[in-house]
């Protein structure tokens, strides 16, 4: 019986007001059953445990109330800076509380008449003075503790937020050197110099402007639509390219949202890990689509024919993505995955210039 009582205890409150009352038990017990009871309660062995038995009950009963109370004044008042209204109307509301409780504690304790605690005003000043002290500890110890998880949760979540913008970062210089993208480049026009010299000279020019879009991207911290449409035009040739048919990417934006911002290179970030994750060939082509919504939002989509072998490098950049727009305060980024599709939305920015 004593185990699960713990165990409720435990699932109720978190292990600091567990401890709290815990360490109040023996210190409000004995003083409160001595206010009520008097010397009988320390010389008589019956007396003794009568008392503390009712005073355990009321104590957690008391408990259990005043922490819903509390609790729903955190939830009320959950900022850090409402720290000081958030403690007086706890203040308030936990001492009309404790009023009805020292009067419920009395006439609790008037039904055993071997207790000899009569239900009067004398009775009750003691435990409700005894109460208001307890209910001042019990406040500014809850207040103390949820603005250092508070705190503590916003450093955890900005160390979270730092890292992946770190991430991000390695992520965007990988992007930038990659090396096996560089290479199929690479093979991919040595075999269009022998084929087709003018469609080299378009390949070359294409990977020059890819280039150069990728090592001026660290420099900018949000780019236009248009300015990263651009880039993936070239971006999507030297793709074709390589992939032929078996790869197909089309786009329909709306021309009021282009000045529209978002991270550079997230569009890339989306087609590579489509790329990445899916097998494609003539006959089973690997379709994105880029488009806008009427909501104002960036939707890639492309059609669901797995690999066997997973690339988690792929999907960390996916994630590390949406970690840059949580970053910068904006909507969060959405996925849906099917078994036919999958679909990611990117919220866009709205400019200074379409602002005014």
């Amino acid at each position: 019986m004593i185990e699960k009582f713990y165990r409720r205890l435990t699932a109720f409150f978190s292990r600091w007001e567990l401890w709290y009352h815990l360490l109040m038990m023996p210190i409000l017990f004995p003083i409160g059953n001595y206010y009520f009871i008097g010397p009988r309660y320390f010389e008589d062995g019956r007396i003794f445990a009568l008392g503390t038995t009712i005073v355990f009950g009321l104590y957690w009963f008391s408990v259990i109330t005043l922490t819903l109370s509390v609790r729903w004044v955190i939830r009320r008042y959950p900022g850090v800076e409402q720290a000081t209204l958030r403690t007086l109307v706890m203040l308030v509301l936990v001492g009309g509380l404790t009023v009805g409780l020292a009067v419920l504690d009395i006439f609790v304790y008037s039904l055993f008449p071997s207790l000899g605690v009569p239900f009067t005003w004398p009775s009750v000043r003691p435990i409700l003075v005894l109460g208001l002290v307890f209910d001042l500890c019990f406040c500014v110890a809850l207040n103390v503790f949820y603005t250092y998880r508070q705190w503590h949760h916003d450093q955890t979540e900005n160390e979270q937020l730092r890292q992946a913008t770190l991430q991000h970062q390695l992520d965007t210089l990988k992007l930038k050197i990659n090396p096996h993208f560089l290479f199929n480049s690479l093979t991919s026009l040595s075999s269009l110099i022998g084929e087709d010299q003018q469609r080299a000279e378009q390949f070359v020019d294409q990977l020059s402007k890819v280039y150069r879009y990728l090592l001026q991207s660290n420099t900018r911290e949000l780019v236009s639509l248009q300015t990263e449409l651009e880039f993936m035009g070239s971006y999507t040739d030297l793709l074709q390219t390589r992939y032929g048919s078996g790869l197909r990417i089309d786009q329909a934006t709306d021309a009021a949202l282009l000045d529209h911002l978002l991270p550079p290179l997230s569009l890339q970030t989306l087609i590579d890990n489509a790329i990445k994750h899916n097998v494609m060939s003539t006959r089973r082509p690997l379709s994105i689509t880029i488009q806008t919504t009427r909501e104002g939002r960036l939707l890639v989509r492309n059609n669901v024919q797995r690999k066997t072998v997973k690339m988690d490098l792929s999907q960390a950049r996916l994630t590390n993505l949406m970690a840059k727009f949580r970053q910068l305060g904006s909507e969060e980024v959405q996925v849906l995955e099917t078994d036919t599709y999958f679909e990611v939305s990117l919220p866009l920015l709205v400019s200074q210039s379409a602002r005014s």
